[in-house]
């Protein structure tokens, strides 16, 4: 029989938290800048990494009004891992984080018509903070407002793509940044007719 005495308690295992980012293009062809933002020393969750426009989804998010909604693509690749009503705060997640972190808006409330979907990742198990964020790109020129954060994120502004992927990214970023890249390859025919959605999934990249 074991030594219950000494054996150490299971740590709880800390459910996901739903969130959204928003990867912000400025520049035309196969390499634009990317609206991107330091987190300060003291976030529990990546500490001092550069890091995209974004957060959890808040109750009202599930309620809140759009101008115009999410293409039909996206909520479809969206309602491959959620429900409608939760694919609906994810794109007004990301767009509230946006005006909240940068000062820039999609509109109130906002248009997120020009929203694309790149994929989600995971939190492993095992960290005191996770989440399932979901990760959306739209082009600059959908949003108006002027550049000024809120203190979140330090060192706001366009980073080249370049510059952003020789930098110490977190390893969630830097794939998602991978799948950008390839999607900026595609033909706006080739975007709407994809089918499946890539996931980070304890740290590997698979398809749902």
């Amino acid at each position: 029989m074991p030594d219950t005495a000494m054996t150490a308690p299971r740590a709880a295992t800390v459910r996901a938290r739903h969130a959204a980012s928003l990867l912000v293009l400025q520049g035309d062809g196969p390499a634009p800048a990317l609206l991107m933002g330091m987190r300060g020393a003291g976030h529990r969750f990546m500490p001092n990494k550069l890091v995209f426009p974004g957060g959890s989804v808040d109750r009202p998010d599930a309620t809140a009004q759009v101008a115009k909604a999410m293409p039909a693509h996206v909520q479809a690749m969206l309602e491959k891992s959620c429900k409608p009503r939760l694919a609906h705060a994810l794109g007004i997640a990301a767009a509230r984080e946006l005006e909240e972190e940068t000062g820039l808006t999609l509109g109130n409330p906002p248009d997120l018509s020009g929203f694309d979907y790149l994929g989600r990742a995971i939190t492993p198990p095992g960290g005191p903070v996770r989440f399932n964020a979901r990760f959306f790109v739209v082009d600059s020129t959908a949003i108006t407002g002027e550049l000024a954060g809120s203190g979140e994120l330090e060192g706001l502004r366009y980073y080249p793509m370049e510059e952003a992927l020789a930098l110490d990214l977190a390893r969630p970023t830097r794939v998602i940044i991978g799948l950008l890249q390839r999607w900026l390859e595609m033909t706006p025919a080739e975007r709407d007719a994809r089918t499946q959605t890539p996931v980070m999934r304890q740290r590997k990249l698979v398809m749902e």
